[in-house]
């Protein structure tokens, strides 16, 4: 199953329009999904993934 970085409390909006999305796990923002990101990047999923509290997450 595909990392929902929505889901995940590392994952925030910027103000940024360029670089809307962010990851503070990794430290970076940019305009994709920051798990999108990292799959491309590693060949694998998110391993900095944490649910928010009280999300049914993986």
């Amino acid at each position: 199953m595909a990392v929902n970085c929505f889901e995940c409390r590392n994952f925030y909006v910027t103000w940024e329009p360029r670089h809307p999305r962010g990851c503070k796990a990794y430290g970076f923002k940019m305009r994709e999904l920051p798990s999108a990101v990292v799959l491309r990047s590693s060949g694998i999923e998110c391993m900095k993934f944490e649910p928010k509290k009280g999300s049914g997450g993986r």
